[in-house]
């Protein structure tokens, strides 16, 4: 199925939130962004840059703002996209009896372009000694080419698969996760590189 088959199937799909996002889907062409699917979902970009991506869940539907960190939010209605992980992606949830404003969410969305015509960006973390998981190191001193290739990497993307390793609750998941890691590694693959452009 190509694309713009998928995109429709998507807006079509969606029950009881179909009208709300297809007037999202109507502001955020207005607003001249470009329409693509990334991610399963609808995303709209500026001069292919991720600025906004529409979503429907199963108890609500609405925007994500991709430097959402960044709005001015004058209605107080962004939330963090997931706290204490996510740095600059904001959420704008909507309810099935919510009526959507058109132009205070155009607001929103001309803001998000002009901010990524300012070029804002989140800055990466600092980095931090992390300690190494021990699954990750046994696997890495078994294995010199991923050792070399690991610690080729940048700080922040051996921080990110040290957190992701260290963040598994259970043997299963963490062998799991080694599992996908490793052929990451190997290429000198970021664990988030396909998010970031």
């Amino acid at each position: 199925m190509e694309a713009n088959e998928k995109l429709e199937a998507y807006f079509q799909k969606s029950g009881a939130f179909k009208e709300g996002i297809a007037t999202l889907r109507t502001l955020a062409l207005e607003c001249g962004l470009e329409e693509t699917l990334k991610w399963n979902a609808p995303v709209y970009t500026w001069a292919g840059k991720n600025i906004l991506g529409i979503m429907a869940f199963k108890n609500h539907y609405g925007l994500w703002f991709f430097n959402g960190v960044f709005l001015s939010d004058p209605l107080g209605v962004l939330q963090n996209a997931q706290e204490g992980k996510t740095r600059a992606m904001r959420h704008w949830k909507f309810r099935t009896d919510d009526h959507i404003e058109a132009e205070k969410v155009k607001a929103y969305m001309e803001e998000a372009i002009l901010i990524e015509k300012k070029g804002l960006k989140v800055g990466h973390k600092p980095s931090v000694n992390r300690e190494i998981p021990s699954d990750l190191k046994a696997l890495l001193l078994a294995d010199p080419a991923l050792n070399t290739a690991f610690f080729g990497l940048t700080p922040y993307k051996q921080n990110d698969y040290c957190e992701y390793i260290a963040s598994a609750k259970q043997k299963i998941t963490r062998d799991r996760r080694l599992e996908k890691i490793i052929p990451m590694i190997a290429k000198g693959v970021g664990l988030n590189d396909r998010y970031r452009k």
